[in-house]
C-alpha cells in the first residue's frame, strides 16, 4: 500500500488500523476547543504533528498515522486527508476549509475495480503553502514551497515553488515574488 503497489482495502490489518483512526477522529471531532485532551488525541492520531500546529474539527482521515504536519501549520475545518500513502504537509502552511488531500487511486479497468483493488500515491505540500478553501489535491502531487493555490482549484499535477495557481485543472497564473 505505502509503496504504491495495488492492495485490497478490506485486509484485516488495514481494517483494524482504519478502525483505530475512526475512533480517534471521532474523539477529536467531538472535543471542545478548551479540552486539554484535544491536542493529545490529535497527536495520537497523526503520525507526526509539529509544534504549534492547529487543526480545526471536523477532520477526516483514512489512517492518520501516514500524515506529517509541520510546525505552525493551520488546518481549517472540514479537511479530508486520505492517507493511504504518505501525506507530508510542511511548516507554516495554511490549509483552507474543506480541503481534500487524496492519495488513493483506483483502476480504470472494470474487473480490477470490481475486485476491490486499490493503490495510492503520496502527496507533498511544501513549507509556507496556502491552499484556499475547497482545494482538491490529487494522488502523487507535490506542491512547492511558498505556493498559493486558489479556492476550488483541483491540483492534478505538481506545482513549482513560488507561484499562484488556480482553476480545474490548476494552472500557474503568476510567480510569487519572495520577500526581500
Amino acid at each position: 500500500m505505502l509503496a504504491g503497489e495495488p492492495y485490497i482495502a478490506d485486509d484485516p490489518e488495514l481494517t483494524a488500523d482504519a478502525a483505530r483512526a475512526e475512533r480517534l477522529t471521532e474523539r477529536f471531532n467531538a472535543s471542545r476547543a478548551d479540552d486539554p485532551d484535544r491536542i493529545r488525541v490529535l497527536a495520537e492520531l497523526i503520525g507526526d504533528l509539529g509544534e504549534d500546529t492547529y487543526v480545526r474539527p471536523p477532520l477526516r482521515v483514512d489512517y492518520g498515522s501516514y500524515i506529517t504536519i509541520g510546525p505552525r501549520t493551520f488546518v481549517n475545518t472540514g479537511a479530508v486527508l486520505l492517507d493511504v500513502a504518505p501525506i507530508r504537509i510542511g511548516a507554516d502552511c495554511q490549509i483552507g476549509p474543506n480541503v481534500q488531500l487524496l492519495t488513493p487511486t483506483h483502476p480504470v479497468e472494470p474487473e480490477a475495480r470490481r475486485a476491490k483493488w486499490e493503490a495510492a500515491e503520496p502527496i507533498t505540500i511544501g513549507d509556507n503553502v496556502w491552499l484556499g478553501g475547497g482545494v482538491i489535491v490529487c494522488p502523487g502531487v507535490t506542491i512547492g514551497e511558498n505556493t498559493v493555490v486558489g479556492a476550488g482549484a483541483v491540483v492534478t499535477r505538481d506545482l513549482p515553488p513560488n507561484v499562484v495557481a488556480v482553476g480545474n485543472p490548476a494552472r500557474v497564473l503568476r510567480a510569487v515574488t519572495p520577500d526581500a
